[in-house]
C-alpha cells in the first residue's frame, strides 16, 4: 500500500514538472480582421496594377496652315483705279470720261457718292506721276484693306507743283476673283523714317597688331579682284562659296573702318569697302560681315 502511494506521488510530481504550453487561439476576431485586411490590400494592389491609367504629358504642336493669297491682282486693280481717279482736266468731256472710267472700280453707291468730286469749274489739271502700294491686309473674309500713295503733278494756270498723298480703300474679292472697291479712298498715313539706331561695332582688342596687319593686306588683295573674279579665282580666297562671283566693273578704292574680333580660332571682320563704279562713275560702298580662318593662308569661311 505504501509503495502504491509513493508511486502515485512520484507520477504526480513528474506530471507537474512538464512545461506548460500556451496555445494562441487562431480564431480570435482581431487575427481574422488582420488577415482580411491583408488579403483585401493585396487584391486592391493587383487590381490597380492592371487597371492603372498611365498619365503622360503630351505636347501637341498645332500647325495652322495659312492660306497664301496672291495680292497682285488686287494691287494692279487699285493702281489702275488711282490713275483714273486722280487724273482730270477742267472740261466737261474730261470729267465725263473720268466718271465713266471709275465705274469699272466702284460699287453703285460709291459711283453716286463721287459724281461731284470733280466739278466743271475746277481750276486745276492733275496728272498721276506714280502710284505705290504700301500694304494689302485681309480685314474680313473676302475684304482687303489697301494702303497706297499717289504722286500728282498739279497745274493751275502757269503754276505747277508735285504733291504726294496717301489713301486707304477696301476691296472686295468674290469667289470668281472679281474685285470691286467698297470703301472710298480715305486719307491716311504711310510709314516714315524710323529713329532706330543700331549699336555701333567696336574692336575689343582680342586681335593683335601683327594679325590685324596680315588681315588688312589679305582683304585689300581680295577686294581688288572680287568684283570681276571668276568662281575658280575666288576659290583661293573663299571657302564653300561664301561669296559668289558678281561680274562687275568696280575699281577698289579703300577699306573703311575695319573691326576685328577673335572668335576661337577664327576672326570676325566687319568692314566697309569703297569702290568706284566704272560704268556709272559713282562711288559704291558695300558693307561686309565676314569670318576668317588661317590655314596655310587666310581664307574667308563665312
Amino acid at each position: 500500500m505504501m509503495n502504491f502511494l509513493k508511486g502515485k506521488k512520484k507520477a504526480k510530481q513528474s506530471k507537474d514538472k512538464r512545461l506548460r504550453v500556451y496555445k494562441v487561439n487562431t480564431h480570435r476576431k482581431t487575427v481574422i480582421a488582420l488577415w482580411v485586411l491583408l488579403v483585401v490590400s493585396f487584391c486592391f494592389a493587383v487590381y490597380k496594377n492592371f487597371t492603372a491609367i498611365n498619365i503622360k504629358t503630351v505636347h501637341e504642336t498645332k500647325v495652322i496652315d495659312k492660306e497664301i493669297v496672291d495680292t497682285h491682282k488686287i494691287e494692279n486693280f487699285v493702281k489702275n483705279f488711282a490713275k483714273d481717279y486722280y487724273s482730270w482736266q477742267p472740261s466737261q468731256a474730261s470729267i465725263e470720261s473720268r466718271n465713266e472710267a471709275i465705274k469699272k472700280y466702284l460699287t453703285e453707291e460709291l459711283q453716286t457718292l463721287n459724281v461731284d468730286t470733280i466739278r466743271r469749274d475746277i481750276p486745276t489739271n492733275s496728272t498721276v506721276q506714280d502710284v505705290e502700294i504700301w500694304s494689302v491686309k485681309q480685314e474680313e473674309e473676302k475684304q482687303f484693306g489697301v494702303v497706297f500713295s499717289v504722286d500728282q503733278l498739279i497745274t493751275e494756270g502757269e503754276n505747277k507743283k508735285n504733291i504726294s498723298s496717301a489713301y486707304k480703300v477696301l476691296v472686295y474679292v468674290d469667289d470668281f476673283e472679281n474685285t470691286v472697291i467698297i470703301k472710298n479712298p480715305t486719307i491716311c498715313n504711310i510709314p516714315s523714317k524710323s529713329s532706330y539706331q543700331p549699336r555701333g561695332k567696336e574692336s575689343d582688342g582680342t586681335v593683335d597688331a601683327a594679325t590685324t596687319g596680315e588681315i588688312n593686306e589679305f582683304l585689300k588683295t581680295f577686294f581688288k579682284l572680287y568684283p570681276a573674279a571668276t568662281e575658280k579665282e575666288l576659290s583661293y580666297y573663299v571657302k564653300n562659296t561664301t561669296l559668289k562671283s558678281i561680274g562687275k566693273d568696280y575699281a577698289f578704292s579703300e577699306l573703311l573702318n575695319p573691326i576685328y574680333t577673335k572668335k576661337g580660332n577664327q576672326i570676325q571682320v566687319s568692314v566697309s569697302v569703297k569702290y568706284l563704279d566704272q560704268q556709272t562713275k559713282a562711288t559704291q560702298i558695300s558693307q561686309f560681315d565676314l569670318m576668317l580662318e588661317k590655314e596655310s593662308n587666310w581664307i574667308i569661311v563665312g
